[in-house]
């Protein structure tokens, strides 16, 4: 029978369709036959040698030895511009506030062929350590009030370049969704003395019915109530409000957690299009007991249609729990977690 389930932190109810359920293994993308992606690309503004291409200013560039390993440079279409004031418009009902804020672009390898669920361990490391010092010095503008790291994989999520890479934007408001979301974590520490986010983490923990993946720091999992299939967040172990507190040692485990869940997502559901965002705290707070930082990432397996938009509610057409089950039993190579890249086609688990 279907089943409406609540999100507690995002208060959001879903429908848990079970009556048009269908089993994980049929949200695999179908194969296509294309011409397999090189390398490199001479017409690529983000494959090394062509730097004079990506258009934007170089903001931090990571090397090694040889060469680059990551670079961050602004977006050459910036939706949003660091120059000027942030200034607030009203005339009678309408509110307006000048386009400040940061737009980025982070080029996460040199490679044009890989995907983060490819990399090495250490190539993922790198991204993060790039993410953490773009916010820390960001946040330091006092124009800024909330910071937004995402990915967008795959032209179903919204790329347009296949070369690897995410995207910071830092904008002189606070969103009123997180507001939304402060609003009920506030309420909930107010009348329980407890994180909410601490505690669905443990609670999950202790249900273990829609883990995903764990590691010494992180928890990946399917929430009780996921908006849409496959839907999967990675939480601190350690409660933490503001994604720039993360440790040296947390900022390699986390890579490790990552790639090991984009791993079996692209082994699993053949390299599907996904979105990625790390939400953390507003820039004007950095240390609260009710706030959690994580990572929310989406597969783009199933479309919202009337519905959603008529109601604001989600229909997941995926159990989580069955979902958690066929992701975690997902085979994944045995040179994988040596950090080595493989050739093992995508779309292979174990019975």
């Amino acid at each position: 029978m279907t089943e409406l389930r609540q999100n507690l932190i995002t208060r959001d109810w879903v429908i848990i369709a079970t009556e048009r359920a269908k089993r994980p293994d049929e949200f695999t993308k179908t194969e296509t036959q294309l011409i397999p992606t090189p390398q490199y690309r001479s017409n690529c503004p983000f494959c090394p040698g062509n730097e004079l291409l990506t258009g934007g200013q170089e903001t931090l560039r990571l090397s090694d030895d040889l060469d680059w390993r990551v670079r961050v440079v602004t977006n050459k279409y910036p939706a949003l511009s660091p120059q000027g004031e942030r200034i607030r418009e009203s005339e009678g009902i309408f509110h307006a506030l000048s386009g400040f804020g940061f737009h980025e672009v982070v080029i996460e390898h040199p490679r044009h062929d890989l995907t983060m669920a490819l990399m090495e361990i250490a190539d993922i490391a790198n991204v993060i350590r790039v993410y953490r010092r773009r916010y820390i010095e960001i946040r330091q503008d006092a124009r800024v009030e909330t910071i937004i790291i995402f990915k967008n994989h795959g032209q179903g999520a919204g790329t347009s370049l296949e070369h690897p890479h995410s995207q910071i934007a830092a904008i002189p408001l606070v969103p009123y969704q997180w507001r939304d979301r402060a609003r009920e974590a506030i309420r909930h520490y107010d009348d329980t003395g407890e994180c909410l986010f601490c505690r669905t983490l443990k609670e999950e923990l202790q249900a273990q019915e829609r883990i995903i993946f764990t590691s010494e720091h992180f928890v990946a999992f399917i929430p009780y109530a996921a908006l849409s299939p496959f839907h999967t967040w990675i939480f601190p172990r350690r409660h933490s409000s503001s994604f720039d507190e993360i440790t040296n040692e947390e900022i390699l485990d986390l890579a490790k957690t990552l790639k090991n869940v984009l791993a079996k997502l692209y082994y699993g559901l053949n390299n599907p299009d996904y979105n990625y965002t790390i939400r953390s705290i507003p820039t004007a707070e950095q240390r609260t007991d009710y706030s959690h930082w994580y990572i929310a990432l989406i597969p783009r397996v199933s479309l919202s249609a009337g519905f959603e938009l008529g109601s604001g509610m989600y229909i997941n057409t995926a159990l989580p729990e069955e979902s958690a089950t066929f992701l975690r039993s997902v085979e994944i190579p045995p040179d994988f977690n040596n950090g080595q890249l493989t050739t093992t086609s995508p779309g292979k688990k174990e019975d």
